[in-house]
């Protein structure tokens, strides 16, 4: 008892200055970012600015999401809670049940404490949070939680154009539009610098308030199509690793594989992916990853030339993972770790060894406990996440919890060693996947044969898991 009193007692004084200041929050979600970056060990696209980000950071290097497409993975994170209802796994997740609790979103629990909540670019899944015609009008995504979302005036005309964005201002066409684009022109030509832009007047403008805020700056890239300035491109000229040979193919067992239809049948282009195509998507991929990282440097800099980071809790957020021909799969939409492990980084004034990675097991539903403690404001009645506080404090601290997905009628556990996935069906779990990270990393072979004690020990974690995600 004397040494979780002590424990306790070192957190507060720890925090005590940043609680006693009214921190800001600077929250900036990347979409379908991998978690192959230099920050978590493996660094395929060039990321300087996340790279220096995160040696002033806590990076969480296991770090899951809910949900392995945007609108749902987005929700979790608002939430801060499983998604229990099968609503809570589309991407019109938000805009279907937030009557049920938007009033103790993340947003609207820092408006209710009188802070200025601000939402810039993607971070609910319509970007500006507008979802009527070409997601530029009516009716709102989050209601009441925002006191301003928008995105920013730009060559491209509306929200669903910027989203799919090409080069100066033209929008996807669905079947016709190309996988990739290296356009020759300033970063200007692809809408995630004009995030950048209005983020870093939006903090000189925030710099002057005496107001505390909460700004959630949402890029564009790396999502589909994969475009950005042909000089991000070309810093990859080397080419980009392709995956482990032993995980190239379909899985020969029973599992949620899919036929990436979000990129084979959106965008023009080959039937099939073949080497040659493949990696230039590889190339594509890291050349919009190295692309959006630059935005983001602009911001940190926008808040170090403001005076504003000393007293600023920093967090980066990708929203889920992606696979490059992991599994012959291309895209999310799937439990397979690539497709659900995602960078998390937070940086908050105070915190201990700075620059350190965490280990520990951590989900999406985890970051709205975690800033809610900082800031010392009310938690919400219901939460399924738990404060990072004790991994801000001691990066070694060990995990609280398993880390739960869900998708496709499949339900998934992540300990530090194992994941497995089931089918949920009216019969009985069906499908049953388990893999070993420490012994294989690729995800080359399904363990659950060979291992029925840790298939029962993690399934029954499974048996508690919400019942409307089935």
């Amino acid at each position: 008892m004397k040494t979780l009193l002590a424990a306790a007692g070192a957190m507060v004084l720890a925090f005590s200055q940043v609680v006693a200041e009214r921190p800001n929050v600077l929250f900036i979600a990347v979409d379908d970012l991998r978690d192959d970056i230099g920050a978590m060990g493996a660094a395929s696209a060039k990321t300087p600015s996340l790279d220096a980000f995160a040696k002033t950071a806590r990076v969480f290097t296991r770090h899951y999401v809910q949900a392995p497409t945007c609108g749902a993975s987005r929700c979790a994170l608002l939430r801060g809670r499983y998604p229990d209802r099968p609503v809570h796994l589309s991407n019109e997740a938000i805009l279907k049940s937030h009557a049920e609790w938007a009033a103790d979103s993340l947003p609207a629990l820092f408006r209710k404490q009188g802070y200025r909540t601000l939402s810039l670019g993607k971070i609910t899944h319509y970007p500006g949070g507008l979802t009527g015609k070409n997601w530029a009008r009516p009716p709102e995504e989050l209601p009441a939680a925002w006191d301003r979302s928008w995105v920013p005036e730009s060559p491209w005309k509306t929200p669903r154009e910027m989203m799919h964005g090409y080069a100066n201002g033209r929008g996807r066409k669905p079947g016709t539009s190309p996988a990739w684009e290296a356009h020759e022109g300033p970063d200007e030509s692809y809408p995630d610098a004009w995030v950048a832009k209005d983020a870093v007047a939006t903090l000189k403008e925030l710099s002057s308030s005496g107001q505390p805020w909460f700004f959630a700056v949402g890029f564009f890239k790396p999502h589909l199509p994969f475009a950005a300035p042909a000089r991000w491109f070309d810093l990859h000229a080397a080419g980009i690793p392709a995956p482990d040979p032993s995980v190239l193919g379909r899985p020969d067992w029973p599992s949620g594989w899919h036929a990436s239809g979000e990129l084979l049948g959106t965008y023009a282009g080959p039937a099939a992916v073949d080497a040659e195509f493949a990696a230039t998507l590889r190339r594509a991929n890291a050349a919009c990853v190295s692309y959006m990282d630059a935005q983001v440097g602009r911001v940190m800099e926008g808040l170090r030339t403001c005076g504003l980071e000393k007293n600023t809790i920093v967090v980066l957020w990708g929203d889920h993972g992606y696979l490059l021909g992991e599994h012959a799969i291309w895209g999310k939409h799937c439990l397979f770790e690539r497709a659900v492990r995602s960078p998390l980084m937070i940086r908050s004034p105070g915190m201990r060894r700075p620059g350190d990675s965490c280990p520990a097991v951590v989900e999406t539903v985890d970051i709205a406990s975690t800033l809610l403690e900082l800031c010392a404001l009310p938690a919400p009645a219901r939460s399924d996440g738990r404060s990072l506080l004790p991994q801000l404090l001691d990066p070694s601290a060990e995990s609280s919890k398993p880390a739960l997905s869900f998708w496709g009628g499949r339900r998934s556990v992540r300990d530090s060693r194992w994941r497995l996935i089931r089918r949920e069906t009216p019969e009985g779990p069906k499908d049953i996947e388990l893999f070993d990270y420490q012994n294989d990393p690729h995800e080359s072979r399904n363990h659950a044969a060979e291992q029925p004690e840790t298939v029962a020990r993690l399934g029954r974690l499974l048996d508690r898991a919400p019942m409307g995600a089935r």
